[in-house]
């Protein structure tokens, strides 16, 4: 079976919830296993964030910020700030094919923020974005995407 490999992170719960229900869909549709890996759990473990990525993956990125509107005034990453740190590590921006964002709408223009600021960042491309844990909809057109993206490299 192929792999999609996710790098992550998940403070809520949110993400990863999202990240299994995206593995179920893709076995059963694309016969491809979502492999995702939450940096948060790593920086738990004690395990450095300085390792070499050497395949390609997609980043899934939570949006938490600090401080005013998220815009004009205060858009400081907080909290997901270990996921950058493996990403800027050596070369490890070189394989990531995209960004998915999510966050809460509720939040208006700081929806999703987080993973535009790492697009303009690193130039990732954002190749969708989802509220909270998803709805069906969003775990199909994602799903396709990653696996049409996927074919690309």
């Amino acid at each position: 079976m192929q792999i999609i490999k996710v790098y992550y992170i998940s403070l809520s719960g949110n993400t990863t919830s999202f990240l299994a229900d995206l593995d179920t869909y893709c076995q059963k549709q694309y016969q491809k296993k979502v492999d995702y890996v939450n940096v948060k759990d790593l920086v738990k473990l004690g395990k450095p964030l300085t390792f070499d990525i050497n395949e390609s993956y997609f980043v899934f990125l939570p949006t938490y910020l600090e401080g005013g509107n998220g815009i004009e005034t205060g858009d400081i990453e907080i909290l997901t700030t270990p996921l950058r740190q493996v990403i800027t590590y050596n070369k490890n921006r070189d394989y990531c094919l995209g960004i998915i964002g999510s966050g809460n709408r509720n939040f208006n223009k700081q929806f999703c923020l987080t993973a535009y600021q790492y697009a303009d960042d690193f130039g990732f491309t954002v190749l969708d974005e989802f509220e909270l844990k998803g709805t069906t909809e969003d775990i199909e057109r994602i799903a396709e995407k990653l696996h049409n993206q996927g074919h690309k490299k």
